[in-house]
């Protein structure tokens, strides 16, 4: 068991020194701590020298990923072996971003040679439509693009569609429709003209309930506007692993962008997934942001785990996780671009390693994956920041930020920017000053996360050392990250309910479940018996 290992009771002994310890005090202990807690590589600035921890801890950290042999599993997913356990099949997100020449094997085959045909596929999809070449059923230029997809397939591309704003192609708006709720679907149509827009069908398994629902929804709204079948193949298109399913729907083999079961759908970016993004920035902005992706994916291969950004990160995770007892872990970009940045990482994380069992099937005893939240700076500064000054619970940030700003505005960028070095300095280092209730005590941990400027590769290299944070704490708690079988209990019980609400009687639910069941059936009765005026 991982908290019977030596190397984790020698980290609790070490923990029991260390709490007593404070930010302000390792600073004036070490004049040279900056120095030593900053790495600078891939073009990100890494500053975790405002931590509750020493030299030491990291060795002990280190130690610890070496125990847990975390260089040979990292090579493992690099390699292609199938480390998804309980699904039987590799988790290969890297392989859809390889820049290189080097063949990536699973189960014998070379994977590159059909990653580099899709990509090579949808690149000139993404630039046929952006130069007009591309149209609608009446001849009409598309000048509206609409993802339907959920989780992986909407927080992802929606989030790197905001990021990337600045290089969009002007003419083409691209919207994503996530939600069930008939609200959502209300205003999308309320937007975009049929003739003119195109609908991508994004869903892996090409059955995923709230995807299916709103594409079927948005099949019928346009066979009505254009009463001709042959529609559907001008206006849909299809990112998914299931060809025949959407051979089914009636889409266009040419339009079918396929990608594979060793990509899971929160790791699937960088794959066809990835289509909406590329139709907005170019298919060469988005090899660019694929780019971003590769360095990060070399470094964390490559690079000793003292000066592996994602290894020291998610190692630094497990400190205030396990030891500290932190239940939290908030990231805050100082972006108004990054705004969707947070909801991107709270399903990578959460989903990925939201596990109480371990490899073999045992229950674990030890904390897991944390509570990842956040929002973006400036705007929680007003917002929840008073409680991570001076609350009582210790939450470890993450604070993100570029360099260089976007556009140049008066000094707009100087007073952001400023805002999360004086935020770090802050929880950090506290104040005394004035009565007590206006005292910061400090002593609350950050790591700083800077690029030069917000680019497609940077946005690459910053969603890849998540990801790899991510595997990384996995690696030492023995979970797998690749697997969600928690997700599939309730869409399981949501498909009975559904049934259960159109019958006269229903199937067996707990007490709660059942009355609300009924509660809503007689509600809906009424509602359409009632004849409403026009």
């Amino acid at each position: 068991m991982l908290t019977e290992t030596s190397e984790w009771k020698k980290l609790k002994k070490h923990f029991d020194e260390m709490k007593k310890k404070s930010i302000k005090e390792l600073f004036e202990q070490d004049k040279h701590r900056i120095e030593k807690f900053v790495i600078e590589d891939v073009g990100l600035y890494i500053d975790f020298s405002k931590n509750i921890l020493t030299e030491n801890t990291i060795e002990l950290l280190i130690k610890l990923a070496e125990a847990q042999r975390l260089k040979q599993k990292i090579e493992d997913m690099f390699s292609g072996k199938k480390i998804n356990n309980t699904e039987d099949r590799p988790a290969l997100h890297v392989a859809l971003r390889n820049r290189s020449d080097n063949p990536i094997y699973v189960n014998g085959k070379d994977v590159m040679q059909d990653v580099k045909a899709v990509l090579k596929k949808a690149g000139q999809f993404a630039e046929d439509l952006r130069n007009g070449k591309k149209r609608g059923f009446t001849g009409k230029r598309i000048r509206y693009v609409v993802n339907i997809g959920i989780g992986g397939s909407d927080l992802g591309p929606s989030a790197v569609y905001e990021a990337l704003r600045d290089y969009h192609k002007e003419h083409i708006t691209v919207l994503f429709l996530s939600n069930v709720d008939p609200a959502q679907i209300e205003d999308v149509l309320k937007i975009v003209p049929w003739e003119e827009t195109v609908f991508i069908v994004a869903s892996k398994t090409f059955t995923t309930l709230e995807t299916m629902t709103n594409a079927e929804t948005i099949k019928r709204w346009l066979l009505e506007n254009a009463k001709d079948k042959n529609v559907v193949k001008y206006h849909f298109v299809a990112t998914t692993s299931n060809k025949d399913a959407a051979l089914e729907f009636g889409i266009d083999p040419e339009n079918i962008f396929l990608f594979w079961d060793w990509v899971g759908g929160r790791y699937s970016l960088c794959s066809s997934i990835g289509l909406p993004v590329m139709i907005a920035i170019g298919k060469d902005g988005f090899f660019e942001l694929l780019d971003g992706f590769y360095q990060m994916d070399q470094h964390f291969r490559n690079k000793p785990f003292r000066e592996n950004i994602p290894a020291i990160l998610g190692l630094i995770g497990i400190w205030y996780n396990n030891f500290f007892g932190a239940q939290t872990h908030a990231v805050i970009p100082y972006s108004y671009r990054l705004r969707k940045l947070v909801l991107h990482l709270q399903q990578l994380d959460m989903e990925s390693n939201g596990k109480s069992v371990d490899r073999e099937g045992e229950p674990v005893f030890y904390n897991t994956g944390p509570i990842v939240w956040g929002g973006m700076g400036t705007n929680t500064q007003h917002a929840f920041f008073q409680l991570l000054h001076q609350g009582t619970r210790l939450v470890p940030i993450d604070f993100i930020g570029f360099f260089k700003p976007s556009f140049t505005i008066s000094d707009h960028h100087e007073k952001l920017i400023s805002n999360i070095f004086a935020q770090a300095e802050a929880l950090a280092f506290g104040s005394n000053e004035g009565p007590i209730y206006k005292r910061c005590l400090g002593n609350k941990p950050s790591n700083i996360i800077m690029a030069e400027k917000l680019t497609p590769a940077s946005v690459g290299k910053i969603i890849a050392l998540y990801e790899h944070r991510t595997f990384v704490q996995a690696c030492i708690w023995n979970i797998n990250p690749f697997d969600q079988w928690g997700v599939e209990l309730g869409k399981k019980l949501a498909k009975k309910i559904i049934k259960d609400l159109s019958l006269d009687q229903i199937t067996e639910h707990d007490p709660s479940t059942k009355r609300l069941i009924n509660r809503y059936k007689k509600l809906r009765m009424l509602e359409k018996s009632f004849e409403y005026p026009r």
